[in-house]
């Protein structure tokens, strides 16, 4: 159940990185002043989604795309569940990022610019440099969010506890054992109900954890 939900959780920090990494220093470098009081607010709808929603996107949409480049690929997979819930919490990123990108003093972008810089260099080399506490701290918040998600992961990578590293494969998250197990028909005081508990008390210390270590990167 770690090891699955790890996983995914790690498909999805690297979509919403690259993706939110993207907007934002499109957004705080690149877009007028129009087009990010429009894209913006786009953006943040994103989150505003039901998660069940977004399970349903994956089966449907997602999942039969990937079938084309992976033919191997069943409809459940670590790969598809990550994929959408990068998605997901791709506005986390690139909204915490934006805002700490656009605290970054003019003063160092006039400096670059004055030695010659272009304005890719500056926001590459300047702009993201000056703004890292606040860009990994919305990363780890994000990571943190992908791994108490369950209802995509409950629909899209399969209810199969699965020790692997493969994303074709499909795999059982913490969340979604405790969806699949919390059912009315569990006998109190069974290793099946004890277990409930105790996987999520593990999944309330690892998301405690990385909120703690998001909150102290931001200090």
């Amino acid at each position: 159940l770690i090891a699955g939900t790890l996983l995914v959780a790690l498909i999805a920090g690297f979509i919403a990185l690259v993706l939110g990494m993207g907007a934002a220093i499109f957004l705080s470098e690149y877009a007028p002043d129009r087009v990010r009081r429009v894209l913006k607010p786009v953006l943040e709808v994103l989150a505003g989604i039901p998660t069940v929603v977004y399970g349903f996107f994956a089966l449907t949409i997602v999942t039969p795309l990937m079938q084309q480049v992976f033919p191997d690929l069943i409809i459940f997979s670590a790969l598809s569940a990550g994929v959408v819930m990068g998605l997901m919490i791709m506005p986390m990123v690139s909204t915490i990022s934006e805002d700490a990108m656009v605290a970054v003093p003019q003063s160092l972008r006039d400096a670059a610019y004055a030695l010659g810089a272009s304005r890719f260099e500056v926001s590459t080399r300047v702009v993201v440099p000056a703004a890292l506490s606040g860009i990994v701290a919305a990363f780890i918040l994000a990571i943190a969010r992908a791994v108490g998600e369950t209802m995509i992961v409950f629909l899209a990578a399969g209810s199969t506890p699965n020790l692997t590293i493969n994303p074709l494969e499909p795999v059982q998250t913490m969340t979604a054992f405790i969806a699949q197990v919390a059912t009315g028909e569990t006998e109190q005081g069974s290793i099946v109900f004890k277990s409930i508990f105790a996987v999520g008390f593990l999944l309330f210390l690892m998301t405690l954890a990385m909120n703690m270590l998001g909150r102290w990167v931001v200090a």
